[in-house]
């Protein structure tokens, strides 16, 4: 049976897929997310799964299959480092495809291929709710606690914001003339 033989040639000559497979796998293990065609992305997918899935477990055969493929070694260095480590506990399904529009030249479907962990550089950590909850409570305690002791005061009246200029002018004028 000939079942799950097929791929998609991409119209290319075979040196030239391998080069380009290549190439983008090589550029998704640097950058984390590359953008391409659709029919490109789906492609590149099926083996960078397989790649992670390689590097997940660090031997020296894993690394040298892996090696075949990827040719950079800082490349390959961080594949088996950081991203295999990080997608130990997943089993399948390392990256995904989001899909963008089309391109204005040639009306190419457009997507990014990207890791399912990645996180965009402006991105920060979210704070853990327990932490946010317990300085809340803290808080209030403090103010109420603020409350109890401290009796009420009259609030003064606030002078205008030119009101103050005109007064430090002043008072800087008196502080001249006295030292004269």
């Amino acid at each position: 049976m000939n079942h799950r033989k097929g791929f998609n040639p991409l119209s290319m000559m075979t040196a030239h897929r391998r080069a380009m497979s290549r190439n983008m796998v090589t550029s998704l293990f640097r950058y984390e997310r590359i953008t391409t065609t659709k029919a490109k992305a789906k492609e590149v997918r099926k083996t960078a799964e397989k790649l992670i899935t390689r590097s997940k477990i660090d031997t020296v055969h894993n690394r040298r299959q892996v090696a075949k493929y990827i040719w950079d070694k800082a490349v390959l260095a961080k594949l088996f480092t950081e991203i295999g480590p990080r997608m130990a506990e997943r089993n399948g399904g390392y990256t995904r495809v989001l899909k963008m529009g089309f391109r204005q030249g040639d009306a190419a479907d457009i997507a990014i291929l990207e890791l399912v962990d990645y996180k965009l550089p402006g991105d920060e950590t979210p704070v853990k709710k327990d932490t946010v909850a317990k300085k809340d409570t803290v808080a209030k305690k403090d103010t109420v606690a603020k409350k109890d002791t401290v009796a009420k005061k009259p609030a003064a009246k606030k002078a205008a914001p030119k009101a103050k200029k005109a007064e430090a002018k002043t008072a800087e004028a008196d502080k001249v003339e006295a030292e004269k």
